[in-house]
């Protein structure tokens, strides 16, 4: 299920989905703006450790430019997936031997979930702040393959490269 095309799909970015989670994020579909918020936070109370939630409530925020909302949501996302991968709760002292961040899964998302950071930071004009998460990036994703050159981009007011 795609929350923001109505789009069914049996897999969530992130992981795996409790099947009570599932319903609350089925319900929200195509719901008013304010029960989806209200569903999401929910699902996150239902099962904080469910990285896929964090997801959709980054995205949800982000879109509405509820930048402040979208950071709470990708910073515990952040920390949820640092937990479940291993890695260090200072994202800035992660380095590439730490995880295997081209696998999916908790590794992988909580990279995907800095690059979240780095763009909710930008838009949120602070671009110091996304800078450091950029360039922290792309020391972790040698392949680029996250894309966090389109935000670099962004802060540099150019065209990506490529």
């Amino acid at each position: 299920m795609n929350l923001f095309t109505g789009e069914s799909s049996a897999e969530f970015f992130g992981g795996a989905v409790p099947q009570s989670v599932r319903r609350l994020l089925d319900e929200a579909v195509g719901a008013p703006a304010p029960q989806v918020e209200s569903l999401l936070w929910t699902a996150h109370a239902c099962a904080p450790e469910c990285l896929p939630v964090y997801y959709l409530l980054y995205k949800f925020h982000a879109s509405r430019r509820q930048f402040d909302r979208a950071e709470q949501a990708a910073r515990k996302g952040i920390a949820i997936a640092a937990q479940q991968a291993a890695l260090d709760a200072d994202w800035s002292k992660v380095q590439p031997q730490h995880g295997d961040f081209a696998a999916t899964g908790p590794a992988r998302f909580w990279l995907f979930s800095l690059k979240a950071l780095a763009f909710i930071c930008l838009r949120s004009g602070r671009p110091d702040e996304a800078r450091a998460l950029v360039e922290h990036i792309a020391r972790l994703d040698a392949t680029h393959g996250l894309g966090g050159d389109v935000i670099a981009s962004l802060l540099d007011g150019s065209v990506p490269k490529g």
